[in-house]
């Protein structure tokens, strides 16, 4: 049986660069060599793409605090055109044909929308929602505006440009969300600039910090409830995993509670839940999946309430792959390996582009 040929991107120039280089490592290390040729290819921070030809290429891959990429791989270029043989190296005659590729690339310029945009361009298939559900769903925003019109449960929230900085007042946030609340980047991942405020001072540097990550900002009441996360699986017909439950030992699910943390969280895998309660979130979380033009793969967050509601509060397009990531985990314990949902996740990434392949592009 031929090998697929698989392009594995991590890296990037996100403030997630680092969570992405371990997820990799882990999607690498889970897939079947039987099955697979893997082509690992780094995007650096300053944005350059390189091709690693050794191993060895992640170094200290399971701590969030030392991995980087190694300094070994050779600087690539890309090429569009139908043939995927995208990469030249060093300007020569040489290239490298791609069957598919995994962008294991967490935030911005990977997981926004940027990457998948580009891929198109070069005629890959790619794992993950296309262009437009990648973009949507990085931007909370846009995210929750389009759950709101169609009927989903979401927190009250409100949306800052960095323009109006200057103009946004505590005391009118309070008003209308009451304390405590949250604030976000817009556009940005792993509750990176993510925080929890309750006096002004705090308000004050929660503002700028968040808008260090992205040029608008959302302000959001707090759910009280149960944090409870559900996995997601497909292109037209989408399947969820059991839901599990995040327990933060910190304030709240921070970046540092994460993946700093060794102790951050604790987990129920799966949740603790009446048979009724799974069902009830389960279909939110394809609504809401289907509502923001999602395919591949995505993991959708949001909180049980006491009362017994359901909240959407987040979804995660290109969600992680580490040892204590909840995406895999949960299809885990719903009955399918870490080796077969990166089989499912390469199948469903060229069905699509076999699909998409079809669609007219022009009127000759």
């Amino acid at each position: 049986m031929k090998k697929i040929t698989v392009g594995v991107m991590f890296g990037g120039r996100s403030a997630e660069h680092e969570v992405s280089l371990v997820s990799a490592f882990n999607v690498i290390a889970a897939m079947s060599k039987k099955k697979y040729e893997v082509v690992p290819i780094g995007v650096k921070k300053n944005g350059s793409f390189v091709l690693f030809q050794t191993t060895g290429y992640i170094l200290d891959p399971q701590d969030v605090k030392k991995v980087r990429m190694a300094d070994n791989g050779i600087p690539i270029s890309f090429q569009f055109g139908d043939s995927r043989e995208v990469f030249s190296l060093k300007g020569i005659n040489v290239s490298k044909r791609l069957d598919v590729v995994f962008p294991v690339l967490h935030g911005t310029y990977g997981e926004d929308g940027t990457m998948q945009g580009l891929l198109d361009l070069a005629g890959i298939p790619f794992v993950g929602p296309g262009a437009e559900g990648s973009a949507i769903g990085m931007d909370k925003d846009v995210t929750k505006r389009l759950w709101r019109d169609a009927g989903l449960p979401i927190a009250d929230f409100l949306v800052f440009r960095k323009s109006e900085l200057e103009k946004i007042r505590f005391s009118v946030v309070t008003k209308k969300l009451g304390l405590p609340f949250f604030v976000k980047p817009a556009r940005a991942g792993s509750s990176v600039g993510v925080h929890k405020v309750t006096t002004v001072d705090q308000f004050s540097k929660a503002l700028r910090d968040a808008f260090s990550f992205s040029n608008k900002v959302l302000i959001e009441s707090m759910v009280t409830g149960k944090e409870i996360e559900c996995s997601v699986l497909g292109n037209e017909n989408p399947v969820v995993s059991l839901p599990g439950a995040v327990v933060p030992t910190h304030d709240f699910y921070s970046y540092d509670a994460k993946y700093i943390d060794d102790h951050g969280a604790n987990f129920e895998i799966p949740a603790v839940l009446s048979t009724k309660v799974v069902r009830k979130i389960q279909k939110i979380v394809i609504e809401a999946y289907k509502v923001i033009e999602l395919e591949g793969m995505a993991r959708v967050d949001g909180f049980l309430t006491p009362k017994g509601e359901y909240i959407l509060n987040e979804v995660n397009t290109i969600p992680g792959f580490t040892l204590i990531s909840m995406y895999p985990k949960l299809w885990g314990v719903s009955g399918l390996s870490f080796a077969k949902l990166i089989d499912r996740l390469i199948e469903l990434a060229i069905t699509r582009h076999t699909q998409e392949s079809s669609i007219k592009t022009t009127r000759s």
